[in-house]
């Protein structure tokens, strides 16, 4: 151990052991856990998945390994944070119905364009897709629909790519609804790729061919497509993915489970979770935010801009959000919900939470953080947290599993172990922890922490806990 380490530093050490060695037992390493399985990979070659690249999805996969290794092979689940969909999208083809909860629009996007997809698609709006594809009906008319942008935003594309974005918008008006919906979604499929920009984390990274100021060493993201290319190709793929869909199955094959229906809620779960009965759902699969700074209201700037969400909306929404950014205010829980008064009890009385907190605080105070709003967002991720793992107790059968796939983090030095903090707080608010099924590689921490601290695996981990 470090000796020139704060005290403070050492005591998060010892209460991060003691906790360690609480569900050691239960900690489990499992090979069949891969990067590409716990991440959007593993999607890129499955029909209807890998439509958008939803950088922050798990695999259909992953929700299809947990699904059969627990059993849970029937009944309803609920995911809070549905993000693109893969877990109700998954479940619903494994027979089971499913709810799922989602603030950011281009995830409601995602979800509502399947679900129509599934539903109302017919064989002459499919027909128009083909034609779309092959014809390229935006390069003959002079119909435009201005390119809607942000400040973030403004001169994302290149001059011919905007020009195509804006007659590409502008000719999809004479089709109908439901043809205009896929079109949308095939051009929200390859913003990122046809512009400037790459989704890195916590913001846009921009090219050094659009202009804007460039920092010591300049990013070249490489090729960018033109965007006929680029559409066209998108339009083939989901059109090559519905037909496979329609085509005749095996007479030999098992017969598949019929689908269960699919239900979004588009909103905040701290909001809506409250609103839901209790003890109705079978399980809970989901992946919340991690506590690790990503701003999604930034790097999916493009696609709320396309979605006509305005300045304004966006700062709304990231206050709504799970706090897991610096700019994140902290919200009144109680005030929000008085029944939450149990859960951050929970959250007060976690030892090595406060711990971390104190520990943090004292940082921003002697400046040795990048960030003063570290601490903030620290604090109100674990509490918002805990109100969250006390609704999905609450709506849980008795008996029954929630799964959560979750990174841990660092910060100034600090191991925080996101896995084990919340399995204990989970404990105290209706759960008991099964199994903590861990990646058999650890993620690195960030640069700036291996340069200041060295380098410190971090576990990736999907937790199994059951309501009690």
């Amino acid at each position: 151990m470090n000796t020139l380490l704060p005290s403070t530093l050492h005591t998060i050490e010892a209460l991060d052991r003691q906790l360690l060695n609480d569900f050691r037992d239960r900690l489990r390493v499992q090979s069949v856990l891969s990067r590409p399985l716990v991440s959007f990979q593993a999607n890129k070659t499955r029909a209807a998945y890998r439509w958008y690249k939803y950088k922050e999805a798990f695999s259909a996969s992953l929700v299809e390994y947990l699904l059969c290794s627990y059993g849970n092979v029937s009944g309803r689940i609920l995911d809070p944070f549905a993000g693109s969909g893969t877990a109700l999208f998954a479940a619903s083809a494994a027979g089971l119905e499913a709810d799922g909860i989602e603030i950011l629009p281009i995830g409601q996007q995602i979800i509502q364009t399947r679900l129509l997809l599934e539903r109302e698609f017919h064989l002459d709006d499919l027909a128009r897709l083909v034609c779309w594809q092959t014809t390229r009906p935006w390069n003959h008319t002079d119909t435009r629909c201005p390119l809607p942008t942000l400040r973030i935003t403004e001169g994302a594309y290149p001059p011919e790519t905007q020009d195509a974005i804006e007659r590409f918008t502008g000719a999809w008006r004479q089709e109908n609804t439901s043809v205009q919906q896929v079109l949308r979604f095939a051009l929200l499929c390859v913003l990122e790729s046809v512009s400037y920009t790459r989704k890195d984390g916590q913001y846009l990274r921009w090219d050094r061919r659009s202009g804007r100021k460039q920092g010591k060493k300049p990013f070249d993201k490489g090729p960018i497509p033109p965007f006929d290319e680029a559409v066209c190709a998108k339009l083939a793929e989901i059109i090559s993915d519905l037909r496979s869909g329609n085509e005749p199955q095996d007479l030999f094959a098992a017969e598949p489970p019929k689908a269960g229906a699919v239900r979004l809620l588009p909103g905040s779960c701290l909001e809506l979770l409250p609103g839901l009965p209790d003890a109705v759902y079978d399980a809970v699969l989901t992946s919340p935010p991690y506590c690790n700074r990503y701003d999604y209201t930034r790097t999916y700037a493009l696609e709320l801009a396309m979605l006509g969400v305005g300045t304004q909306e966006i700062l709304q929404l990231r206050q709504q959000m799970l706090s897991c950014t610096v700019e994140n205010r902290a919200k009144d829980l109680l005030q929000m919900n008085p029944q939450w008064a149990s859960a951050i009890a929970a959250a007060d009385s976690q030892e090595l939470l406060q711990a971390i907190l104190r520990y943090l605080e004292s940082e921003k105070e002697r400046g040795a953080l990048n960030n003063q709003g570290i601490p903030r967002m620290v604090r109100s991720y674990f509490y918002e947290m805990a109100c969250v793992l006390a609704e999905c107790a609450r709506v849980l059968k008795p008996g029954c599993l929630l799964f959560m796939i979750n990174d841990n983090v660092r910060y100034s030095g600090a191991s925080v172990s996101v896995d084990l903090i919340l399995s204990a707080m989970a404990e105290r608010l209706g759960f008991m922890v099964q199994n903590i099924l861990v990646l058999p590689n650890g993620k690195g921490n960030s640069s700036q922490q291996m340069g200041a601290h060295g380098r410190d695996p971090l576990r990736k981990c999907v937790y199994v806990w059951r309501k009690t």
